[in-house]
């Protein structure tokens, strides 16, 4: 058993939906698992890249919560030698039927987030002008490298498919693709503004 805080919700009336607790409950029903190789799964699957585990404790935290609510439970103990006991759980009925119903309204219901980003584009005028335009043409850099090497580990997937996968398993990768490849249009596009905006303001102070 995942051991519990005293200080820890004890009403199961209501769920904290999360992604990560979404996956968890998708990947246990597959597959009964350790939280460490819970979280290598993950990382295997390269699902890191929309779930966030960065946190080791992150996954510990979750699965503890799942269980107190029922959606997981033990499902053996196992005791290797020279190794600590490991327990493995697996994702309940009733777990497997919510986590559906997350998936579903995480598709259907776009939801209200707060990413970094826009929130410094808000307060970009409390910078330099250099310093704005440094930072924007550095993650342009940034995201054109990432989106490359993106491309090339997909391909690389890809080829080991024999280059033909059902698109219903590369959805997340497509989007994740446009998205990163409208940022860098939106980048170059906002640095051309801004560098003419610039222009135009010496000129016109000659």
């Amino acid at each position: 058993m995942i051991e519990h805080s005293k200080d820890e919700e004890t009403d199961t009336a209501t769920v904290r939906r999360s992604p990560l607790a979404m996956a968890v409950l998708l990947l246990l029903a597959v597959e009964p698992k350790h939280p460490y190789g819970l979280r290598q799964r993950i990382l295997e699957w390269e699902k890191d890249r929309v779930i966030n585990v960065s946190q080791r404790n992150a996954i510990y935290q979750t699965m503890r919560r799942l269980e107190r609510h029922g959606l997981i439970t033990v499902h053996e103990t196992t005791k290797h030698e020279n190794r600590p006991e490991r327990t493995v759980f697996r994702t309940t009925e009733r777990g497997v039927q919510l986590s559906k119903e997350w998936v579903r309204d995480m598709l259907r219901i776009p939801a209200v987030e707060y990413p970094e980003f826009p929130a410094a584009l808000a307060f970009i005028a409390s910078i330099s002008r250099s310093d704005a335009m440094a930072a924007l043409n550095e993650r342009l850099e940034t995201c054109e490298r990432n989106l490359a090497e993106f491309e090339a580990e997909v391909n690389a997937r890809l080829a080991d498919f024999g280059g033909s996968l059902d698109p219903i398993h590369l959805v997340d990768t497509d989007y994740q693709r446009t998205m990163a490849s409208a940022e860098i249009s939106w980048l170059r596009g906002m640095i051309e503004k801004l560098e003419a905006a610039q222009q135009v303001g010496v000129d016109g102070g000659a």
